[in-house]
């Protein structure tokens, strides 16, 4: 896929943008909020497509990937501070068994996760949502894996902080 979107194969684009699109999507939908993320995740692979040239053949290509989404969620976040952004006027309901239950709790965590700072927060998904160990999360964000470890461990304790103060009952 790499070789071919290297040489400019709109097959190999398209490969590479179905394979990987619903996790950058996801990422940047925790990372930088429900209303900019489809547009931001669309951002993401006109990067790829651009810098595909930058990727080392030596490394794995999902990292790098996370690796430029990450930077672009970050310069997107840089750019709007301090603008606010509007809630969905309109939520869209579960109305199977249970769903309310779980919705709240999922809404809890989403404003939770939202109060942390940008680079808290894309440790927290890295981690516990896209399941990547401290190594890969140190390789995408170009940190140590010390300060993965110590910066995961502070926004546990931030998250936990901000979810009770949302109402959260442990």
């Amino acid at each position: 896929m790499v070789a071919g979107c290297r040489a400019g194969d709109r097959g190999a684009q398209r490969e590479v943008y179905d394979t990987f699109s619903r996790m950058v999507y996801r990422l940047m939908v925790r990372i930088v909020g429900l209303n900019d993320a489809p547009d931001l995740a669309q951002q993401v692979f006109l990067q790829v497509f651009r810098k595909i040239g930058q990727f080392s053949e030596r490394g794995r290509f999902d990292r790098w990937l996370y690796r430029v989404a990450v930077n672009e969620a970050y310069q997107h976040l840089r750019r709007n501070r301090g603008k606010q952004h509007l809630p969905l006027a309109y939520e869209p309901v579960d109305q199977s068994p249970g769903s309310n239950e779980r919705t709240d709790r999922k809404d809890l965590l989403e404003h939770a996760l939202a109060r942390l700072e940008p680079e808290l927060r894309s440790i927290c998904v890295l981690r516990e949502i896209d399941e990547l160990s401290y190594r890969e999360i140190a390789e995408v964000l170009e940190i140590p894996e010390g300060t993965v470890g110590s910066r995961l461990n502070r926004a546990r304790r931030e998250l936990k902080d901000h979810l009770l103060s949302l109402g959260w009952e442990p």
